[in-house]
């Protein structure tokens, strides 16, 4: 499921990941830390208060510049914390920190994508694209890694990617490719996608909704990016590709080449598995493809927020089993466990947004948010939204879940745009940049270190692989943001 594909990190260690992602603690203990941090900032940080005002464009009330001033203070206690992340879900008293509909949302989404995953629709189409491709392999490299970065800017595709990969390198290797363009086809393409997230709901969806503006806001920005970006990438692991199999002692994984090709050719290649679509299995997938279309349309022309959106994955779920001929047990057993797949993704949320409830019910979110705005408040557009990248990427390593550091920043970061003359949908595909980036090479992401287990590649080796690709989109990323900017951050 998706966001178990960005949440990966957060779960439960696994028998067979390296020692480093066991070791590292889970989103939900950095989280509530936070919480526990922050509540002992509002012992120590002054308590202020901003002036606020309705904002007409994006419907809520925002801070006025030029208006704080100190008030009395108001410390949270253990109790507080406590509270905070049960706050978090539901606060009557900060109608911005709440997450119950996002939450609900993120629960419908999940079983609309496990009632799509029970028909078998998008593995057996992934495997049919795999195995046509047998005997033109070169061109295998751009419309997988299209297809893997369709499913990213979608809906988040990571951790289901895991289960390509052993279709996939055994025909990698057969082409005379290394095991490391197996791993890049995969990881890179689906990685590409969230970077470049369009409507995934756990990247800008979420992240506008914490930011206080509609998704669609920065769109075309981000098609931008994903579209550049895939082409940067494609480019990159055909060359890469290509130079291999002109010459393997030019593989970044040259001492492992005899040992990989034993290992994933041994048998002939690859998992067996059915990779014909069915009749019904086409339609399933425009199916799944025109719910998240009526969901644009909805969100910008007909003003549909959570609740609306939430009804849709209801309904294109049902639609989904009926058409698939699921039968009333397998379709409600579908959805619940697609659900419960993202029962975790709905716990950070409610967890991160309760460091704004503290954070605001301590007195201290409009002072840090003042300090912020002093700080960056003199930066040019463009130095401002390129410090802001820098920030994300540096807390993407501590917090990989892209929802949970979306509802974890945003709040906060999002709001310094109105200070600084940009819009705040600039900030938010900054966010998700910088995260889609970060967890190309994130050692804490299980969805890096699992990809690179199964692929038998060392993580210094992909390392050593990856890192120019990074540096090339880095520099498009800023370039685009910076663009954003001097356009005055909307697209």
């Amino acid at each position: 499921m998706p966001e178990t594909s960005n949440e990966a990190a957060d779960e439960s260690p696994r028998g067979d990941e390296p020692d480093l992602q066991s070791r590292f603690p889970t989103a939900y203990t950095i989280l509530f830390l936070l919480i526990v941090l922050v509540a002992a900032l509002t012992w120590i940080i002054p308590a202020g208060q901003y002036d606020r005002e309705l904002n007409e464009e994006i419907g809520r009330e925002v801070a006025v510049p030029g208006t704080y001033q100190t008030v009395e203070a108001n410390p949270q206690g253990p109790i507080d914390v406590l509270l905070a992340p049960i706050a978090g879900f539901y606060d009557p008293d900060s109608y911005s920190a709440n997450a119950i509909d996002v939450a609900l949302f993120v629960l419908l989404l999940g079983g609309f994508l496990g009632v799509v995953n029970a028909t078998g629709s998008i593995d057996t189409g992934m495997r049919s694209a795999m195995r046509s491709m047998e005997g033109r392999e070169i061109w295998m490299i751009p419309i997988l890694m299209t297809l893997f970065a369709i499913g990213g800017t979608t809906y988040g595709m990571a951790e289901e990617t895991l289960a390509f990969y052993a279709i996939l390198l055994p025909l990698v290797m057969k082409a005379g490719y290394d095991a490391v363009t197996g791993v890049a086809i995969i990881l890179i393409g689906a990685g590409i996608g969230v970077l470049g997230s369009t409507i995934n709901p756990f990247a800008p969806i979420i992240a506008s909704d914490a930011a206080s503006i509609p998704f669609t806001n920065g769109i075309v920005l981000r098609f931008v990016i994903l579209i550049g970006g895939l082409a940067i990438c494609v480019a990159y692991v055909m060359r890469c590709a290509a130079r291999v199999q002109a010459d393997n002692d030019r593989s970044v994984g040259a001492r492992q080449w005899d040992a990989h090709r034993r290992h994933f050719l041994k048998d002939g290649g690859g998992e067996e598995g059915d990779d014909t679509l069915t009749g019904t299995q086409k339609v399933i997938l425009v199916v799944f493809a025109l719910t998240f279309i009526a969901m644009i349309w909805g969100v910008s022309s007909q003003g549909w927020w959570m609740a609306r959106m939430g009804a849709l994955f209801l309904g294109a779920a049902i639609l989904t089993g009926l058409i698939g001929r699921l039968g009333e047990k397998r379709l409600t057993g579908a959805f619940v466990d697609g659900a419960r797949d993202l029962l975790g993704v709905a716990l950070v949320i409610g967890l991160a947004r309760g460091i704004v409830v503290v954070m605001e019910d301590g007195l201290i979110a409009d002072t840090i948010l003042h300090a912020s705005a002093q700080t960056l408040g003199e930066l040019s557009s463009v130095a401002f939204i390129a410090t802001m990248f820098g920030i994300e990427v540096g807390m993407s390593f501590f917090v990989p879940s892209s929802s949970g550091l979306a509802v974890l920043s945003m709040p906060i970061l999002a709001p310094l745009a109105d200070f600084a003359g940009v819009g705040r949908d600039l900030v938010v595909t900054a966010y998700q940049s910088a995260n889609g980036l970060v967890n190309l090479i994130n050692p804490t992401f299980a969805v890096v270190i699992g990809g690179l287990a199964i692929g038998r590649v060392p993580y210094d080796r992909w390392i050593v692989f990856i890192w120019p690709l990074l540096l090339i989109l880095t520099a498009f990323i800023l370039v685009v943001l910076a663009a954003g900017a001097l356009m005055g951050g909307a697209a």
